[in-house]
Protein backbone atom coordinates (compact mmCIF):
# COMPACT_ATOMS: atom_id res chain seq x y z
CA UNK A 1 0.00 0.00 0.00
CA UNK A 2 2.87 2.37 0.87
CA UNK A 3 4.52 1.72 -2.52
CA UNK A 4 1.27 2.46 -4.35
CA UNK A 5 0.87 5.71 -2.39
CA UNK A 6 4.41 6.76 -3.34
CA UNK A 7 3.84 5.90 -7.01
CA UNK A 8 0.54 7.77 -7.00
CA UNK A 9 2.25 10.77 -5.39
CA UNK A 10 4.95 10.85 -8.06
CA UNK A 11 2.42 10.44 -10.88
CA UNK A 12 0.16 13.20 -9.55
CA UNK A 13 3.11 15.48 -8.87
CA UNK A 14 4.46 14.84 -12.35
CA UNK A 15 1.11 15.52 -13.97
CA UNK A 16 0.77 18.78 -12.07
CA UNK A 17 4.32 19.83 -12.95
CA UNK A 18 4.31 18.78 -16.59
CA UNK A 19 0.66 19.31 -17.58
CA UNK A 20 -1.44 21.29 -15.11
CA UNK A 21 0.57 24.53 -14.82
CA UNK A 22 1.30 24.66 -18.58
CA UNK A 23 -2.43 24.02 -19.24
CA UNK A 24 -3.30 27.00 -17.05
CA UNK A 25 -0.74 29.08 -19.00
CA UNK A 26 -2.31 27.94 -22.27
CA UNK A 27 -5.90 28.63 -21.17
CA UNK A 28 -4.91 32.02 -19.74
CA UNK A 29 -3.27 32.79 -23.11
CA UNK A 30 -6.61 32.14 -24.84
CA UNK A 31 -5.45 28.78 -26.22
CA UNK A 32 -3.07 29.81 -29.00
CA UNK A 33 -1.83 27.29 -31.54
CA UNK A 34 1.49 25.81 -30.46
CA UNK A 35 3.49 25.88 -33.65
CA UNK A 36 2.91 29.47 -34.70
CA UNK A 37 6.18 31.32 -34.60
CA UNK A 38 9.73 30.87 -35.60
CA UNK A 39 11.59 27.59 -35.64
CA UNK A 40 14.17 29.20 -33.34
CA UNK A 41 11.54 30.05 -30.73
CA UNK A 42 10.22 26.49 -30.78
CA UNK A 43 13.78 25.13 -30.56
CA UNK A 44 14.56 27.34 -27.55
CA UNK A 45 11.27 26.35 -25.90
CA UNK A 46 11.96 22.64 -26.36
CA UNK A 47 15.56 23.01 -25.11
CA UNK A 48 14.40 24.82 -21.96
CA UNK A 49 11.67 22.24 -21.38
CA UNK A 50 14.05 19.28 -21.72
CA UNK A 51 16.70 20.87 -19.48
CA UNK A 52 14.11 21.81 -16.86
CA UNK A 53 12.43 18.42 -16.74
CA UNK A 54 15.81 16.66 -16.68
CA UNK A 55 17.03 18.71 -13.71
CA UNK A 56 13.80 18.12 -11.80
CA UNK A 57 13.75 14.37 -12.45
CA UNK A 58 17.45 14.05 -11.55
CA UNK A 59 16.74 15.87 -8.27
CA UNK A 60 13.77 13.67 -7.37
CA UNK A 61 15.58 10.41 -8.17
CA UNK A 62 18.71 11.56 -6.33
CA UNK A 63 16.70 12.55 -3.27
CA UNK A 64 14.90 9.22 -3.19
CA UNK A 65 18.12 7.21 -3.56
CA UNK A 66 20.55 9.24 -1.44
CA UNK A 67 18.23 11.07 0.93
CA UNK A 68 16.11 8.03 1.71
CA UNK A 69 12.91 10.03 1.45
CA UNK A 70 10.72 12.14 -0.75
CA UNK A 71 10.54 15.80 -1.74
CA UNK A 72 6.85 15.94 -0.92
CA UNK A 73 6.43 18.57 1.77
CA UNK A 74 3.63 21.02 1.07
CA UNK A 75 3.65 24.25 3.04
CA UNK A 76 4.90 22.60 6.22
CA UNK A 77 2.81 19.43 5.97
CA UNK A 78 4.53 16.11 5.45
CA UNK A 79 2.91 14.50 2.41
CA UNK A 80 5.37 11.60 2.28
CA UNK A 81 8.28 10.54 4.49
CA UNK A 82 10.86 13.33 4.62
CA UNK A 83 14.48 12.74 3.74
CA UNK A 84 16.61 11.49 6.59
CA UNK A 85 19.76 13.27 5.38
CA UNK A 86 20.42 16.82 4.27
CA UNK A 87 20.96 16.72 0.52
CA UNK A 88 24.14 18.64 -0.42
CA UNK A 89 25.58 16.61 -3.30
CA UNK A 90 24.43 15.69 -6.79
CA UNK A 91 22.03 18.34 -8.10
CA UNK A 92 21.84 19.78 -4.57
CA UNK A 93 25.43 20.97 -4.80
CA UNK A 94 24.29 23.31 -7.60
CA UNK A 95 21.17 24.66 -5.89
CA UNK A 96 19.30 24.22 -2.63
CA UNK A 97 16.13 23.78 -4.69
CA UNK A 98 17.09 22.07 -7.96
CA UNK A 99 13.59 20.62 -8.46
CA UNK A 100 12.11 24.10 -8.43
CA UNK A 101 14.92 25.48 -10.55
CA UNK A 102 14.12 22.76 -13.09
CA UNK A 103 10.42 23.62 -12.87
CA UNK A 104 11.14 27.30 -13.46
CA UNK A 105 13.32 26.51 -16.49
CA UNK A 106 10.58 24.23 -17.86
CA UNK A 107 7.91 26.91 -17.36
CA UNK A 108 10.17 29.47 -19.03
CA UNK A 109 10.21 27.12 -22.03
CA UNK A 110 6.41 26.97 -22.00
CA UNK A 111 6.31 30.79 -21.89
CA UNK A 112 8.67 30.98 -24.88
CA UNK A 113 6.47 28.52 -26.78
CA UNK A 114 3.22 30.35 -25.99
CA UNK A 115 4.79 33.80 -26.32
CA UNK A 116 2.04 35.67 -24.43
CA UNK A 117 1.95 38.06 -21.51
CA UNK A 118 -0.74 35.88 -19.90
CA UNK A 119 1.62 32.92 -19.74
CA UNK A 120 4.22 35.17 -18.10
CA UNK A 121 1.63 36.30 -15.56
CA UNK A 122 0.83 32.69 -14.62
CA UNK A 123 4.58 31.97 -14.43
CA UNK A 124 5.05 34.95 -12.08
CA UNK A 125 2.20 33.70 -9.86
CA UNK A 126 3.78 30.23 -9.71
CA UNK A 127 7.10 31.78 -8.70
CA UNK A 128 5.46 33.76 -5.89
CA UNK A 129 3.62 30.68 -4.59
CA UNK A 130 6.79 28.59 -4.72
CA UNK A 131 8.82 31.28 -2.92
CA UNK A 132 6.34 31.04 -0.04
CA UNK A 133 6.73 27.24 -0.11
CA UNK A 134 10.53 27.54 -0.10
CA UNK A 135 10.44 29.92 2.86
CA UNK A 136 8.32 27.41 4.82
CA UNK A 137 10.58 24.54 3.83
CA UNK A 138 13.72 26.43 4.84
CA UNK A 139 12.33 26.92 8.36
CA UNK A 140 11.77 23.18 8.63
CA UNK A 141 15.24 22.38 7.32
CA UNK A 142 16.80 24.79 9.84
CA UNK A 143 14.91 22.99 12.61
CA UNK A 144 15.78 19.51 11.30
CA UNK A 145 19.45 20.06 10.39
CA UNK A 146 20.56 23.21 12.30
CA UNK A 147 24.16 24.33 11.73
CA UNK A 148 24.66 21.84 8.90
CA UNK A 149 21.86 23.52 6.95
CA UNK A 150 23.15 27.02 7.77
CA UNK A 151 26.60 26.11 6.39
CA UNK A 152 24.94 24.67 3.27
CA UNK A 153 22.99 27.92 2.78
CA UNK A 154 26.21 29.95 2.95
CA UNK A 155 27.88 27.95 0.18
CA UNK A 156 24.92 27.13 -2.11
CA UNK A 157 22.41 29.47 -3.73
CA UNK A 158 18.69 29.06 -3.26
CA UNK A 159 18.04 28.50 -6.97
CA UNK A 160 21.33 29.16 -8.76
CA UNK A 161 24.84 27.91 -7.95
CA UNK A 162 25.92 31.34 -6.68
Amino acid sequence: MKTMRNILGYVLGGLMFVLFVPAIMWFASLMPEFWIGSVWRVAVAVLLAVVGISLSVWSIVYMKRKGDGNPLDAFGHEVAPRTKHLMTSGPYRLSRNPMLTGSFVYYAGVCVLLWTWQALLVFAAVIVIMLVQVHTEEKRLRNDFGDEYEAYCRRTGRFLPF
